[in-house]
């Protein structure tokens, strides 16, 4: 895990309504659950908060402060405006140090020293990416920032990898199912004649992944009831 991710919030009483206001002014409404215990309501600056937002992901700890505690986090999710696409809202999930944690942890095709593709998309061949992130288990501070799998195994029609590729470091343990495609070659003339049987949807067609629980930092689920 790279360095530790640091936000400066402070303790919010504006609630419902009020916080469009708040918005207005740069602020952006959060929240923090705790275990079961009441949610915490905080604020922090736009900018300072969408650059944790894009550092962390869903996967990487946050070290919140919020009037002299310190709270490691984990981003639950987000929501947008729908027509400007910045943050309105982000819920933060309080993990502690010595609790395994669950997250969703980004995968990346390692290529060999000199090179930005497989052997496959090197010989004109077409590489599918069928799972862009798995769901693991780890103490906080073990969290990577993402999976490699190795795209040089990538080399003729058929040749595909799987969760069970990925290199896993010690101490997170991968929940996704092992045999789970992450990637597939496949020749372009047999894609390009399933996509115009498909009617063009013949990627979207391919293998996906599976649905992950909880919403994604790219979707737009509904914020906190309480704001």
């Amino acid at each position: 895990m790279s360095d530790s991710i640091t936000l400066l919030v402070e303790p919010r009483d504006t609630l419902g309504k009020g916080v469009k206001r708040l918005r207005k002014t740069g602020i952006v409404p959060a929240v923090i659950h705790d275990h079961g215990k009441d949610s915490i309501h905080i604020q922090a600056e736009y900018q300072a908060l969408v650059k944790v937002f894009h550092q962390a992901g869903r996967h990487h700890p946050v070290e919140l402060t919020v009037g002299g505690k310190k709270y490691t986090a984990l981003i639950r999710s987000a929501s947008f405006d729908p027509r400007l696409g910045t943050v309105t809202h982000v819920v933060f999930n309080a993990v502690s140090a010595n609790q395994k944690v669950d997250a969703e942890i980004p995968v990346v095709a390692r290529y060999a020293e000199g090179n930005d593709a497989s052997p496959a998309e090197r010989a004109g061949l077409i590489v599918l990416s069928q799972l862009e992130e798995v769901e693991v288990k780890a103490l906080p501070k073990d969290l990577p920032d993402q999976l490699y799998y190795d795209a040089e195994k990538l080399v003729e029609v058929g040749d595909h990898v799987t969760v069970a590729d990925l290199d896993v470091p010690a101490g997170v343990v991968v929940e996704t199912d092992a045999a789970h495609a992450l990637a597939t070659v496949f020749e372009p003339s047999a894609l390009a004649a399933a996509n115009d049987e498909a009617g063009g949807d013949a990627e979207e067609a391919a293998p996906a992944a599976e649905p992950a629980e909880g919403e994604s930092p790219a979707t737009q689920p509904a914020a906190d009831t309480a704001e």
